[in-house]
């Protein structure tokens, strides 16, 4: 009986549309508002460039407002409203798969569905990465340049025991919320590591309130949606780790996606294994992921898209909104 094969199961362009459907599903970020599909950002990439001017309009600064008068000879003075421009980059990615990785997939009932699965859960937890990156370095941007008015840290930070005062709380998350002032309304997502939301649940911070369709109970802490995910950052530091936890604002990064030239390929190596042969399988994306209000200015990016690594440079990123209130997101820092 003949081997299977990838080529015999994968119709390329079925595969990833399949991709593109699961990884939307399956995506907390997407699903709760913090990732917001941008058509705008998508057109952008439409014209091949790796990185794009997103121009935003200024707030309108506060001055007193004008006493209207019967006065014919008394004008008005227009007040100006002024531009700011963000930069976006995009990502170029990809992944390969050998039919060996597969293997377990391919002896199912619908292989090519199956390996998709697999394909769009590695996608979804890469894309989270990338983000994830993308706002530690905006935030190392912002201490290192904005006072660190983004972030509000109560961990330890020196050698010793944490005690209470360092540990996630009700208070602290508050204080990280009045970063914002009096646009802390605008927030409505969490993203926290599950030690820092186990702390909440013992804690009896939480509430959980079922979706849609009454089959999952979606957690809530004190109004925002929570989302868990262990590849939020958690660094030692003096020999205790430091959690972060992230405040979000609905469509604080916005997202850009248009399939690449070859999105999918199946390709064989007829020599490996002494000549039994090898197939792989090659899947890429691109994307943009925009913090809204801070520019791209790629001044430490070796290749032509930029790493995690990368991503989390201080240097690479820029704050263009000149408000903090503007800036859709806060961070806590936690010894748990």
């Amino acid at each position: 009986m003949a081997a299977t094969q990838l080529t015999d199961l994968i119709i390329p362009s079925v595969f990833s549309e399949y991709v593109q459907l699961l990884s939307a599903e399956r995506s907390a970020f997407r699903n709760s508002g913090v990732l917001i599909d941008s058509e705008f950002i998508s057109g952008l990439m439409d014209g091949g460039a790796q990185v794009f001017n997103v121009p935003h309009f200024r707030d309108l600064a506060q001055t007193e407002s004008n006493v209207s008068s019967d006065n014919p000879a008394a004008s008005a003075t227009p007040l100006n409203i002024t531009t700011g421009q963000e930069i976006a980059q995009r990502h170029n990615r990809n992944q390969v798969w050998s039919s060996m990785d597969l293997n377990e997939a391919l002896a199912g009932a619908d292989p090519m569905q199956a390996i998709a699965s697999l394909v769009a859960n590695y996608w979804v937890k890469q894309e989270q990465r990338m983000i994830i990156s993308a706002l530690r370095g905006v935030v190392a941007d912002n201490i290192a340049n904005d006072a660190g008015d983004l972030v509000r840290n109560v961990a330890l930070g020196i050698a010793g025991t944490p005690t209470a005062a360092n540990l996630f709380s009700a208070e602290a998350f508050i204080d990280a919320q009045q970063t914002m002032g009096d646009a802390q309304g605008d927030l409505g997502v969490v993203a926290m590591h599950s030690v820092v939301f186990a702390r909440a649940k013992k804690n009896n911070l939480l509430d959980f309130i079922p979706d849609s369709q009454g089959v999952v109970d979606i957690p809530f802490f004190l109004g925002l949606r929570v989302v868990v995910d262990d590849g939020l950052p958690a660094i030692v530091n003096a020999g205790n780790i430091e959690y972060s936890t992230y405040l979000f604002g609905v469509g604080a990064v916005a997202r850009g996606e248009r399939p690449p030239l070859t999105p999918t390929e199946v390709d064989r190596a007829p020599l490996t294994g002494n000549g039994g042969g090898q197939e792989f399988l090659i899947n890429r994306q691109e994307w943009v992921h925009h913090p809204r209000g801070f520019a791209w200015l790629a001044a430490s990016q070796a290749g032509r898209s930029p790493t995690n690594a990368e991503l989390i440079l201080a240097a690479n990123w820029d704050r263009r909104y000149p408000e903090r209130k503007q800036i859709k997101f806060a961070e806590l820092r936690t010894n748990g």
